[in-house]
């Protein structure tokens, strides 16, 4: 809409020379405005769930891969300007990942795949296979997946399926070409498909459930150390 934006992508190198990478990514900003809640709606919400979740997982898989390190390559990525969006403007979602995916932080940067973490946190939280993710990296989901329910996560990542979104993953896929999947919250019984405090102020240290972040960080660890 033409308003100016200061706005940053935060980027960490595990092993940067390694060809062999996989990528990790969320989004460390939270939404301006909680649209979906009945008062403050013009307020900023805290995003405990809706990004920071995402990047509570992502700092302390890096604090494991310090004390036990990997060959492979690793790049945690956390995306800008993720929630900042309005259904009234097209690609106003997902600003820095658009940016980021049309021109990469290395020339020619390239990751075997990637796996983007949106709203992981809540209790009880449902993983669903998302169509996206299916079309451009199913045998990236089906491993994460096999592998969250061989760690006894089953009751997390489900084998329903529930439509596309625009998500950073979509940026990523469509212009940077890296097979991601997204793994993010769906409730089917919801009206918008996202937990109920989804864009409001309930999306709070309420909305976080530790073990929740433990099936997510653990399953995503498994994968990591098993990847060749």
């Amino acid at each position: 809409d033409g308003t100016k934006l200061q706005m940053r992508n935060i980027i960490a190198e595990i092993n940067p020379k390694a060809t062999r990478r996989i990528m990790l990514c969320a989004h460390w900003d939270s939404r301006p405005y909680a649209d979906e809640d009945q008062t403050q709606t013009d307020k900023a919400i805290l995003g405990a769930n809706d990004g920071a979740s995402g990047v509570g997982v992502l700092m302390e898989i890096a604090r494991v891969l310090k004390s036990n390190p990997v060959d492979i390559g690793i790049d945690l990525i956390l995306f800008d300007a993720e929630d900042l969006g309005k259904p009234e403007y097209d690609n106003s979602y997902c600003l820095v990942s658009q940016y980021w995916s049309a021109n990469l932080h290395k020339p020619g940067y390239k990751a075997n795949f990637g796996i983007l973490l949106d709203m992981v946190g809540a209790p009880d939280a449902k993983f669903a296979w998302e169509q996206v993710s299916i079309e451009a990296a199913q045998p990236v989901l089906q491993s994460v997946w096999q592998t969250g329910h061989n760690l006894g996560f089953a009751n997390y990542f489900m084998y329903y399926q529930k439509s596309g979104i625009i998500d950073d993953h979509y940026y990523v896929n469509k212009i940077a070409k890296i097979p991601t999947i997204d793994i993010i919250h769906y409730d089917a019984a919801s009206r918008t498909g996202f937990p109920g405090h989804w864009h409001t102020h309930n999306d709070n240290m309420s909305a976080i459930d530790r073990n929740t972040l433990k099936a997510v960080g653990q399953t995503l660890l498994e994968v990591i150390y098993t990847t060749k």
